[in-house]
């Protein structure tokens, strides 16, 4: 079956854009073919720093025929809707429509409309033109005299050619004719900007890919990426180095090259007293070149490795020492900015915080310094840290926003702060706490440990909630501008990794008072503990638990043992939360939980038909007294393991036995069972029926106290 190739020739493609924009490409084409009937077998997208490319494999030559049968007014119908008829089913007379009878609607007139299949050119030829004028670039430009012009075409950098083709393996292909802006498409592409930059004729993608590797262009990232870091590792290895790697950087530099030549540089020694994040960050910030490392000792070289996107007749002299020359002057700049912060110390910068606003209803960062010093402290006794020292980082932990280095390098904020700290003797956990209160900054981040930092850390992020739900300021659908999910999911992962029992509505009360908002702190904390419950639920999920059981779990509240509260606003312990949901699940994965399960639901349906058809509820304690004079054995002993069992289980909830109230639970699997093998809910006696319906409320009752089994599917 015929294939299309379609190439979109630039200037430039930011390499932070290709990736995005190569997959859009594949999507916005494929879907418009399919959304037209046309099917196909396969796609393939690419991006260079200078082209996107397409290959659709499969497809046909043309749409399918399409035959249609209108159905038209009676026969004798006034003119008026004749007219209509024809029109709508395009036939130029009621002749070319033909009458079929119906036994009960009479004679009526039916249209056969048959369209064949357009060719498949022609579709791609009407549809690609569109797809490259609304191109979802982040950001795009006009260029030349067309820039006048507001309709004309907007692109990443100037489009200078489009090359469409589309035909079958045996036949030559044949060019999908269409213009943009000016610019035909056709057969021809370019090579390597230097090595081979004249045109290239291409028939099909197979012919397209071996063109451009002559040529000196690598199609596909990934391969350019694997030729980087091969070739770096191989470079590293000869010189007995290791390459530190950077999977970022790796994929950044692959988006800057079409044909790349690792080569290697060296900075002065002296440098390697800089710390080795700042020499890392500078060079790759500055140059994106790699850094290397001695292996026996993990610490850095003085060496590094660019990633060329030229075959130098030098061998690569040149280019290694006009990157080395940048390289030394980015050092330099480093070295002087690492010795002169290091003659200031931490707390004679709190002052410059005073002009740096965190946000205009917020405050200053000194201010915000102020409030989680606060929040740290009271927070520290619940994680196992000193007071003093929690305090005493967070006073510091923004200090080193107004270092010359952050200044620079704003990445390296809280590293250098712990540098710094360090030097001028400050305790290790202050120190560390100074670096890692930023942590966790993402689901795969690591999780301090340390108590300090961890005091720190819960503050920061619980100041950053507290003041942004106290201004309104909030995350709406997919937007999210201050990070707040992000500071939730980090707060949670605080407390759970590191196993803490810490209350969140006190916090929250505690930043409100630093905030000054007290008059709606208890507004904002209900609202923000519901923030937290859906992060919590999502947090879960990613790590596999079911969702029906944390909604069981979160669907009674964490009050009182009975679950009465019946609030998801009450849930403020999550550890708590997490463990009940952990013990749950394993309960479930039990014979004694699923059979439990069973009979919970069958006490639940006959509680609910009943209930409806008395117009009452069976919420009553059963009478003890009935059971015993007119129940049956098994009845009697349900009514007894009921009693017990729910006794049991508030109390094993009461002290956060969660296993243990699961064990109390099972102990209801076989006189429920017994129960309804033998006895009769709807008994002729009034007063029996109403007292076995209160038994089964009991069943119900007892469940709640762990978690509302109507929530639990399976």
């Amino acid at each position: 079956m015929p294939d299309l190739l379609l190439e979109l020739f630039s200037e430039e493609i930011p390499a932070r854009m290709q990736r995005r924009a190569a997959e859009d490409l594949k999507k916005l084409v494929t879907d418009a073919l399919v959304e037209r009937g046309f099917l196909y077998e396969g796609a393939q997208a690419f991006a260079t720093p200078r082209r996107l490319a397409l290959a659709v494999m499969g497809l046909p030559v043309k749409g399918q025929d399409v035959r249609e049968e209108r159905k038209g007014p009676r026969v004798g119908s006034p003119d008026a809707a004749i007219q209509g008829f024809l029109k709508g089913a395009g036939l130029a007379s009621i002749d070319q429509a033909r009458i079929e009878s119906d036994p009960k609607k009479g004679e009526f007139y039916v249209a056969v409309i048959e369209k064949p299949g357009r060719a498949t050119a022609d579709v791609l030829a009407e549809i690609l033109p569109q797809i490259i004028r609304n191109f979802p670039w982040p950001k795009s430009m006009r260029w030349g005299a067309a820039s006048k012009d507001s309709g004309s075409l907007r692109w990443v950098r100037p489009l200078q050619s489009i090359l469409c083709t589309f035909g079958p393996e045996t036949e030559d292909p044949e060019i999908v004719r269409f213009e943009v802006d000016g610019i035909a498409s056709g057969d021809v592409t370019y090579g390597h900007r230097f090595l081979a930059p004249d045109p290239i004729r291409v028939r099909r993608f197979d012919d397209y890919v071996p063109a451009l590797e002559r040529a000196k262009v690598v199609l596909d990232a990934d391969r350019r990426k694997d030729m980087i870091l091969h070739d770096a590792k191989d470079l590293a290895f000869a010189q007995g180095l290791e390459l530190v790697e950077d999977e970022g950087l790796l994929e950044e530099v692959a988006g800057l090259v079409e044909w790349p030549v690792v080569l290697m540089g060296s900075f002065d020694e002296a440098f390697l007293d800089i710390p080795p994040e700042v020499i890392r960050t500078t060079i790759r910030a500055n140059q994106k070149c790699f850094v290397l490392r001695d292996p026996a000792t993990g610490k850095l070289a003085n060496r590094f490795l660019l990633t060329s996107n030229l075959i130098a007749s030098d061998g690569g002299r040149t280019i290694v020492s006009g990157n080395e020359r940048v390289v030394r002057a980015r050092l330099s700049d480093a070295k002087f900015f690492w010795e002169t912060d290091q003659r200031v110390k931490l707390e004679e910068r709190l002052e410059k915080l005073k002009s740096i606003v965190f946000h205009e209803k917020l405050g200053t960062q000194y201010e915000r310094v102020e409030r989680i010093a606060a929040l740290a402290k009271e927070i520290a006794p619940y994680v196992g840290a000193d007071p003093a020292l929690a305090g005493r980082a967070a006073r510091l932990a923004k200090a080193d926003l107004v270092t010359e280095m952050v200044g620079e390098f704003p990445e390296l904020q809280g590293l250098m702060g712990r540098y710094y700290a360090t030097l001028q003797g400050e305790n290790p956990s202050v120190a560390a706490a100074i670096e890692e209160h930023y942590k966790p900054l993402g689901p795969s981040d690591r999780v301090p440990a340390d108590p300090v930092s961890v005091a720190v850390a819960l503050a920061d992020k619980i100041d950053t909630l507290v003041g942004f739900w106290a201004i309104d300021e909030k995350p709406t659908g997919s937007k999210d501008p201050y990070a707040l999910r992000r500071a939730a999911l980090g707060v949670i992962r605080l407390v759970i990794d590191n196993s803490l029992r810490v209350r969140l509505l006190p916090a929250f009360a505690v930043g409100s008072r630093q905030l000054k908002v007290t008059d709606a702190a208890s507004e904002t904390g209900d609202d923000l503990l519901s923030f937290f419950a859906d992060r919590l639920k999502v947090y879960l999920r990613d790590q596999g638990a079911r969702h029906d059981l944390i909604d069981a779990v979160f669907a009674l509240g964490a009050g009182s043992a009975e679950g009465t509260t019946g609030s998801e606003n009450a849930q403020d312990d999550l550890l708590m939360i997490v463990r009940r949901v952990e013990a749950l699940g394993r309960f479930l994965d039990t014979e004694d939980g699923a059979n439990l399960l069973a009979g919970y639901r069958r006490a639940a349906n006959i509680l609910r038909i009943e209930e409806k058809k008395d117009g009452r509820a069976y919420d009553e304690v059963p009478d003890l007294q009935i059971v015993n004079d007119h129940g049956l054995i098994e009845e009697k002993a349900l009514a007894v393991v009921l009693h017990q069992a729910r006794e049991e289980t508030a109390a094993a909830v009461e002290s956060e036995d969660f296993e243990g109230a699961m064990r109390a639970l099972s102990r209801l699997r076989q006189p429920v069972d017994s129960f309804f093998d033998k006895v009769t809910v709807n008994a002729e006696d009034p007063a029996v029926r109403a007292n076995r319906l209160r038994l089964l409320n009991s069943i119900r009752e007892a469940t709640r106290t762990v978690a509302d089994f109507s929530r639990i599917e399976g």
